[in-house]
């Protein structure tokens, strides 16, 4: 199994978001303390091109990971604390629910052994300890200790 690039973007975006919306270190210019960020300082700050950056935003906000704020002092933030928002679920904003194969999320298989499969009934298995591993991660963790 191999995520995506836009998967593995979302994980260092969201790591990089937590440190800018949830650290007391990091203060504005007049010294209070940053609750928000953007795609533009998150693309700058990873290195991720600014369009994927904001589609990743666009996504992620969808997903209710982040949190869009408009007017002064606006921008993104994340919608619930680091340490509530886990690995798997910002993989599964991006790639959609944890698979190792298609014939577990699709109601129907189009697999030519399909009739004949006796793996099938061990996939859900696989894949809820797939998402239970991802799940034991919290985005505070990935975040923690992480140099900006």
């Amino acid at each position: 199994m191999r995520l995506s690039s836009l998967a593995d973007y979302a994980v260092v975006m969201m790591g990089a978001a937590a440190r800018h919306c949830g650290s007391a270190s990091l203060v504005d210019a007049e010294g209070r303390k940053r609750a928000r960020t953007s795609a533009t300082e998150l693309a700058a700050e990873t290195g991720i091109p600014l369009p994927t950056a904001q589609k990743l935003v666009s996504l992620l906000t969808r997903a209710g990971l982040l949190k869009s704020v408009r007017g002064a002092g606006g921008g993104i933030k994340l919608a619930r604390p680091s340490a509530a928002i886990s690995l798997a679920d910002i993989i599964e904003a991006i790639e959609g629910p944890i698979a190792m194969t298609n014939c577990t999320t699709h109601t129907t298989c189009s697999c030519t052994i399909a009739p004949d499969c006796t793996v099938k009934p061990h996939w859900n298995a696989v894949n809820s300890a797939i998402r239970g591993a991802l799940g034991d991660v919290s985005l505070a963790s990935i975040s923690a200790g992480a140099r900006i």
